[in-house]
């Protein structure tokens, strides 16, 4: 079981989210457990302030290291804690990081808000994570795509384990295309290789499948896949001419 504890100003924000699909079943089955704290709650004055103009001047406000600091140090476990803090200056998050992350006990997840935080919050935190090169108005959706993101890789969360093995971005691919009815769509047709039955035919369409839309739509990930000499041959059969421009240094 993974337990998250999530610090933030809006944790109304998060109810409707974790309180539906998966991330709901997987609560209720006790595979992952999810703690919403209000920084507020951490503060002294009596208005609860978090907030404040940065030092040397400049537009904003800037986030209070103190609530947080102690937000942290009240729900941190010597030994099974990882601090992330929100922010579009960290690391991207990846595929990598959530399997990463899905082997850790307890994840603490700051949300950032409007200027950014007091910088010596790296003091206190363990990494910073992105989601992607943009702002939004906090890390709260971030810490929602997070927490999705590294649920789904705890056993039992997804019902089909191989859905898991099998998704986009695992093995560092695109996903195969998937079809289901009717067979005929508007003169659109299934495939007809999914419709003969043999298992073996359709593993290798499947793996050709991945292998090309990765080719036309992320050949950044292909320079960073483990690919083997089966694939190599697949991604010729079909893209014949478009991978003689990728050398055999760069398919390894």
């Amino acid at each position: 079981m993974i337990h998250f504890d999530i610090i933030t100003l809006f944790p109304q924000m998060f109810i409707s989210p974790l309180g539906e699909s998966i991330l709901k079943r997987a609560q209720q089955n006790g595979l992952i457990k999810i703690g919403i704290h209000q920084l507020r709650d951490h503060t002294d004055d009596k208005h609860h302030v978090t907030d404040d103009t940065p030092y040397g001047g400049g537009a904003g406000m800037v986030m209070k290291v103190e609530p947080i600091v102690k937000s942290i140090e009240q729900l941190k476990r010597p030994g099974q804690t990882r601090v992330i803090l929100m922010s579009p200056q960290g690391a991207m998050f990846s595929q990598g990081a959530a399997e990463r992350l899905s082997a850790c006990a307890h994840l603490i997840l700051v949300c950032g808000r409007y200027e950014g935080v007091d910088e010596r919050i790296q003091f206190f935190i363990d990494e910073e994570l992105s989601i992607g090169d943009y702002i939004l108005t906090g890390g709260e959706l971030a810490s929602l795509v997070i927490i999705d993101a590294v649920s789904r890789l705890v056993p039992g969360v997804v019902g089909e384990p191989t859905s898991v093995v099998e998704d986009t971005f695992s093995g560092s691919l695109l996903k195969y295309p998937q079809y289901t009815k009717p067979r005929s769509f508007r003169g659109l047709e299934v495939p007809p290789v999914l419709l003969g039955g043999d298992h073996q035919k359709i593993y290798r369409w499947r793996r050709a499948e991945a292998l090309k839309k990765t080719w036309h739509k992320r050949p950044d990930l292909l320079r960073q896949a483990s690919l083997t000499e089966e694939d190599k041959k697949l991604l010729q059969e079909v893209t014949p001419d478009n991978t003689m421009e990728m050398s055999k240094n760069e398919l390894h």
